[in-house]
């Protein structure tokens, strides 16, 4: 029986409160805090319409201020922060929860507001402060980064003495409708995939332009899709916990469609963070578009089709090459009919309730800040599959990458 606060209402955080209202056993009693506090009751409202939970209560809070979150913490006394605010909000919500007592879970790294650069170095240099403080931090808890490091960490344990080769693969088949829409927060998913690529090989970061390496792969139940390498943070964190990898990428779909607008944006300056001057008011411009796109919260209702994101993994078990794909399907349709929100939240959103649940039934310990893959990754994917989220796995085939 625990307290906990969700910080962050958007889908993500409409996903994590349902489900972890679905649990009350573990989720005694349940905060949602948000800047913008009439998300937090409508989604409220539905939770426990949906539920029944007994305890739930909404807060506002901008987590951009240590002091305001510290206030709030205090006067609730949770046990866990789960954080599916925005990526910027990150340090001063660890900060608040070294300052309080409490633990933290996230699903995405730190990225300065300034700048479209994605380390875990910032979050990492915590560690010391929470293990002297016996706290736990759980960094990256969603589906990637989150499900996808648990799928490395159980090829690591089960099907490899040796992990070579790594092939994280995202293809989002569904369709929303939309002539243009991103499927979380536009400001940092347009930061995200406009950057310039990573992959690890040999020992060392390469660098690529964005979507300049491009291949056709084939993704359960979806068919062929045009795949492409971009950098993602799990990435960093699997190359430091499995040094036998010697080579490491991501892949994620684009529709050329959703190219085209994208370029679009790009050329016409509406992808910069950098502010202009506005009839003497200072805008940033991917900001603005942030607020004329569609909410990602609000594709949900008419999202057809799935998701397939898994792993495609080479290496050595027992002195033979092998090749393992692990992977889950997710309808869009059936995320929606259970939490009212679309598949890409529902994806991010159950893995950051069960993260949660690890730790507050003693299956995840320790004290300090961690990736996920450094647990045990049998527990998680065990209940991952009872709350909705089931995987599946094949041996020696053909990879494609």
């Amino acid at each position: 029986m625990s307290k906990i606060m969700i910080i962050g209402a958007g889908g993500v955080g409409r996903v994590v409160s349902m489900k972890c209202a679905q649990h009350p056993a573990i989720f005694s009693e349940i905060m949602l805090a948000s800047r913008t506090v009439s998300k937090c009751h409508e989604i409220k409202e539905a939770v426990v319409a949906a539920t029944g939970h007994p305890a739930f209560s909404t807060a506002k809070i901008d987590a951009d201020y240590v002091p305001e979150l510290v206030e709030l913490i205090n006067s609730f006394e949770p046990v866990m922060i789960i954080n599916v605010a925005l990526p910027y909000q990150d340090l001063t919500i660890m900060e608040a929860c070294l300052q309080t007592g409490v633990h933290y879970l996230d699903t995405a790294n730190y990225e300065p507001k300034d700048e479209a650069k994605f380390e875990y170095s910032w979050q990492w240099a915590f560690h010391d402060r929470f293990k002297e403080a016996g706290l736990t931090a759980i960094l990256g808890c969603g589906f990637d980064p989150g499900v996808t490091s648990i799928f490395t960490a159980r090829a690591a344990k089960h099907h490899f003495d040796e992990i070579h080769y790594l092939d994280i693969v995202d293809c989002n088949g569904g369709d929303h409708g939309k002539a243009f829409a991103t499927n979380f927060n536009p400001e940092i998913n347009i930061r995200e995939i406009t950057q310039n690529g990573r992959y690890w090989e040999d020992g060392k970061w390469v660098e690529t332009k964005p979507f300049e390496i491009h291949k056709k792969l084939n993704y359960p139940n979806i068919g062929e899709r045009d795949s492409y390498v971009l950098y993602h943070e799990e990435l960093e964190s699997l190359v430091k916990n499995f040094p036998s990898i010697k080579r490491a990428r991501f892949w994620m779909t684009f529709g050329q469609e959703y190219l085209t607008h994208l370029r679009v944006i790009q050329n016409i300056g509406m992808a910069r963070i950098d502010p202009v001057n506005y009839k003497g008011n200072e805008v940033i411009p991917l900001e603005f578009l942030k607020y004329v796109l569609p909410d990602p919260g609000s594709l949900g209702e008419n999202y057809s089709g799935e998701t397939s994101i898994g792993c495609r993994i080479k290496g050595v078990k027992d002195g033979k090459e092998k090749t393992y794909y692990i992977w889950n399907n997710c309808s869009h349709q059936a995320a929606y009919d259970e939490t009212g929100a679309q598949g890409v939240s529902y994806t991010t959103g159950v893995p950051a309730m069960t993260g949660a649940m690890m730790f507050l039934t003693g299956k995840w310990k320790g004290a300090g800040v961690f990736n996920v893959e450094e647990f045990n990754p049998d527990p998680f994917l065990e209940k991952m599959t009872a709350h909705g989220l089931s995987w599946q796995e094949k041996v020696n085939i053909d990879l494609e990458v």
